[in-house]
């Protein structure tokens, strides 16, 4: 029994006869006439057209004459035209001809060679272009060229979980940073160890370091690779503050390192040695030393050059698995750090840290001998509130602290003492010493520079000393109006004073009494203000 087109889900169209291939199917009402749609009317257009030359398939298709290029109709169709020309064989072969087993044979063969016309069109043609760029493999890269805090932190482990998520083949994970906080190190290794996405650590470019804590990341990678020129190591702990803790604390601290380390390069079949060393020695290797004492996989100068090195290898996982790594035509997908992210990595510069502070004393200073202005003290308060911010993620030199505290108090007593420039010298000093302490890094780049500390220490100096003197004058000024304006003014005496009389003072002619005796004309002095009466007595005549 053939399946009716209720079955199969085809439109059904009421027709006054219903006639296939110019002949009443019998198997079928009288007044229904099947219309397929979809992958079978693909298939029933090309069968039909086949009957009458191609172009009558081609125009089935298209809607166009059938004169156009053949091929690319074909392309254009090659999904729906394969899977609808092996659908429709049954169909077409043997319900629109039941009774002739030879049409129905010869129309079997038609679709055989068009099945096989489809599949040559698709080889021809390289497949579908779409599906080809689907196929591509997807790294994701992730550039971490900053210090380690737990912005840099919170940025690779949403990037690597971007890559699982979309399912890329590998992340490129390019180093170049001083090192940072252990705590955000640790939370980078872990997404490193746990990430099902095999992760390249690459420190990159040349001239780049991956020091401290970036030593542990680059050793965390599925395959460690450095560029040429560039250098690792140094990862012992360093104290926040530089604080003394004890030599069982600082041991306790070592040692907690150096298994940290023992556990990842061990698991990772790398030297064990070598990275100990560099945790309770501080050892520092180039990239030809990582790659001889088997620190490193390799030494590469671009992510090209790694596709092409390791396409098609097979590596051993943290977790004992293997993976065959494909980076042929490889599409590397950039994974980008948020504006906003962006803006607080670059507040946790310690040079931009530093010169926000500077900035937000000399502001609040301007607002507090200046009260009114307010813009100063809204500028002065975000900056020291975004210092203080970035100085938290950093390790503080408590020294550094305490030296620019004496610079700027040194600077304040030079207005008091007037030491002609010995105080503000010295207070200077002071303040450039304790910026270049501050931080507590033996890593250059993560500390504040000899050119950051000058540009901020002298200017910050010159409006200390001049705003500070310019205030404590004003407040030494004697007042010129009011009543405190008119004590000490020299007037003259308009009557005989006895007891009472009227004076002249700053133009204006006052009720006055004296306590002795002044003579009408003679020069007074005012003593005090009572009211409207003014208090004078006697004043000597200018010689």
């Amino acid at each position: 029994m053939w399946p009716t087109a209720k079955a199969v889900g085809w439109p059904v169209l009421v027709n006054d006869q219903a006639r296939v291939n110019g002949r009443q199917n019998s198997c079928a009402p009288s007044n229904i006439s099947v219309a397929p749609t979809g992958l079978a009317h693909d298939a029933y257009a090309l069968s039909h057209g086949f009957r009458h030359g191609p172009h009558s398939a081609a125009r089935r298709l298209t809607g166009s004459d059938g004169r156009g290029d053949l091929r690319l109709t074909l392309m254009r169709r090659c999904p729906r035209l394969l899977n609808g020309a092996l659908a429709g064989l049954s169909w077409n072969a043997l319900m629109l001809h039941p009774h002739d087993t030879k049409k129905g044979t010869l129309r079997l063969l038609r679709y055989l060679w068009l099945a096989a016309l489809v599949l040559l069109c698709m080889a021809a043609g390289g497949g579908s272009p779409a599906a080809s760029e689907q196929n591509r493999p997807r790294v994701v890269e992730i550039r971490l060229d900053m210090m380690i805090h737990h912005v840099s932190a919170e940025y690779v482990v949403r990037g690597i979980k971007f890559a699982n998520d979309s399912h890329a083949d590998a992340v490129i994970l390019e180093l170049n940073t001083p090192g940072g906080l252990e705590s955000s190190m640790r939370d980078i290794v872990s997404a490193i160890l746990t990430s099902s996405v095999p992760v390249i650590t690459f420190v990159a470019p040349s001239g780049a370091s991956a020091a401290s804590a970036g030593f542990f990341i680059l050793e965390a990678g599925d395959l460690a690779v450095m560029a040429p020129g560039t250098n690792s190591g140094a990862a012992h702990p360093v104290v926040l503050g530089g604080a003394e803790v004890g030599k069982t604390m600082e041991a306790k601290i070592e040692n907690d390192a150096a298994a940290y380390m023992r556990s990842v390069v061990g698991k990772r079949g790398r030297n064990l040695a070598l990275a100990e060393d560099a945790v309770r020695k501080s050892s520092c290797y180039s990239d030809k030393e990582a790659l001889d004492g088997k620190l490193i996989d390799a030494v590469l100068s671009t992510p090209a050059a790694i596709f092409a090195k390791y396409d098609g290898q097979t590596i051993k996982r943290f977790n004992d698995t293997t993976t065959t790594l494909h980076f042929k035509d490889a599409e590397v997908v950039a994974y980008n750090m948020p504006g906003l992210e962006q803006f607080f990595a670059w507040v946790a510069d310690p040079n931009i840290a530093f010169i926000l502070g500077a900035l937000g004393l000399a502001c609040l200073y301007i607002e507090f001998t200046h009260p009114g202005l307010i813009a100063p003290g809204v500028v002065g308060a975000a900056a020291i509130v975004l210092a203080m911010y970035a100085f938290n993620l950093l390790p503080i030199n408590s020294l550094g602290v305490l030296l620019i505290l004496a610079g700027i108090g040194l600077l304040a007593l030079e207005v008091k003492v007037m030491s002609h420039g010995v105080l503000a010298g010295v207070g200077v000093l002071a303040l450039v010493l304790g910026a270049l302490l501050l931080v507590n890094s033996p890593w250059p780049q993560a500390r504040i520079h000899l050119s950051t500390a000058l540009g901020v220490a002298v200017p910050l100096a010159l409006i200390i000393v001049v705003l500070l003197r310019f205030a404590i004058a004003a407040k030494l000024r004697k007042a010129v109006t009011g009543e405190a304006g008119m004590v000490d003014a020299v007037g003259l005496a308009k009557t005989d004073l006895q007891l009472s009389g009227k004076v002249l003072v700053h133009g204006e002619l006052w009720d006055a009494r004296a306590r002795q005796p002044v003579a009408k004309g003679a020069r007074v002095r005012v003593r005090e203000v009572e009211g409207l009466t003014l208090v004078v007595e006697p004043a000597p005549e200018p010689r």
